[in-house]
């Protein structure tokens, strides 16, 4: 009977053997000097090409963030934003991070508000966003008018960024949800360009893209009812003044990582991971918070040493990765896998590019292994390499 269960062991080992090293030799041949690691479920190396070189993951990195999120908060967890009404019917608003925060989301929150503060006009809107430091700084993320370099805030709308149409001095809204507002124009006039097109909030002056939020707030007001006659502006919520409405975001954070990885946005990305470190220690948020907390749960799987993460979207070429390590979060992460893009094989990935990066990882289904998990990183060239790559990946094992 032993005799008969190692030749059947033996047979399965000669069958797959031809087929692994005809990946490898296609893989070899299409990326000699690219980095490709796959993994079956059970974690033997199926293909290692010069997988022991840390490299940069770029947006790749978003899957770490995403793991860390259901680890610390849960898919279940919904951000907040909440509102305080003194004597005067002056209007407070606190932020709380949320990066979901668009116009179809105010349009929600709106009628709730009015609900439970009543329709009687507001003396003003005061916008409370020292739940994030003046002046916090992503690395790698420089102070562009591109919306990819979007300031992150405690209270922002639509990404903190404006998406409008200009021509010469008119501008109006390019999104028939989203009203237009005075700081919007004159934003978009300063730094938009002629015809459509969308820009990030001014990094050199957090408040403004506060106040914008405030004045898109107060459209919504209006539009659900209410109004506001007195201006715009930030400061803080009294002390002892008590929320009269919570707004809890309609989308739990499961969905807002669906969204992050499909859509791979940065400024979603940091959003979810300031509030991993903020809600392990407390507010103010801070990316050194969220670091100690990402540094604690990657040390708790042995992956400290194999993931650097020193902002959560991979736009900052100080993020190392190994390929191992990465291959640990898949792992770990495997639950959550429909979370991904799909091919039409049904693997799940995440890609990452910037100059001279290209990236892919996620699960591959293959005939012969069944899910298997792989990272592939590419000095540069075209993104079509990598799902070559991919695909043979598919087809070999």
């Amino acid at each position: 009977m032993l005799s008969r269960l190692i030749t059947m062991i033996c047979a399965v080992l000669l069958l797959s053997a031809p087929a692994m090293a005809g990946a490898r030799e296609k893989i070899e041949a299409l990326a000699p000097s690219g980095l490709v690691l796959v993994l079956d479920k059970d974690g033997n190396e199926l293909i290692a090409q010069n997988a022991g070189k840390p490299f940069v993951p770029a947006s790749v990195a978003k899957v770490v963030t995403a793991w860390l999120a259901m680890e610390v908060l849960g898919g279940g967890y919904r951000f907040e934003t909440r509102f305080y009404l003194d004597k005067d019917r002056v209007l407070y608003v606190r932020g709380g991070g949320d990066p979901f925060l668009v116009s179809e989301e105010l349009a929600l929150l709106a009628p709730k508000l009015l609900a439970a503060t009543g329709k009687e006009p507001f003396a003003g809107i005061v916008v409370d966003g020292s739940y994030y430091p003046a002046d916090l700084r992503i690395p790698g993320i420089e102070g562009t008018g591109e919306a990819y370099d979007a300031l992150n805030s405690a209270f922002a709308v639509n990404f903190n960024t404006i998406h409008a149409v200009r021509n010469g001095k008119t501008v109006r809204s390019a999104e028939k949800q989203t009203p237009i507002t005075p700081l919007a124009i004159s934003q978009f006039r300063a730094r938009g360009p002629n015809g459509r097109g969308r820009i990030s909030l001014a990094q050199e002056d957090p408040s403004v893209s506060v106040r914008y939020a405030g004045e898109l707030l107060a459209a919504f007001v209006e539009q659900a009812g209410g109004s506001v006659e007195g201006g715009i502006s930030t400061g803080s919520v009294p002390a002892g003044l008590k929320p009269v409405y919570v707004h809890r975001q309609s989308r739990s954070l499961s969905e807002i990582l669906r969204q992050l990885l499909l859509g791979s946005n940065n400024y979603i990305a940091n959003q979810v991971f300031l509030e991993i470190g903020a809600h392990g220690m407390g507010g103010p948020v801070s990316l050194d918070k969220s670091r100690l907390v990402a540094n604690a749960f990657l040390a708790k799987h042995g992956l400290a040493d194999a993931i650097h993460l020193v902002e959560g979207s991979g736009i900052s070429r100080d993020n190392r990765f190994t390929a191992r390590g990465l291959a640990g979060v898949l792992d770990l992460f495997a639950p959550h896998a429909g979370l991904m893009r799909k091919t039409k094989s049904g693997s799940r990935f995440k890609t990452g590019t910037f100059s001279g990066v290209r990236t892919l990882t996620g699960y591959a289904k293959t005939a012969k292994h069944g899910d298997v998990r792989f990272v592939i990183s590419l000095g540069g060239g075209t993104g079509t390499l990598r799902y070559r790559l991919l695909h043979a990946i598919e087809r070999e094992l």
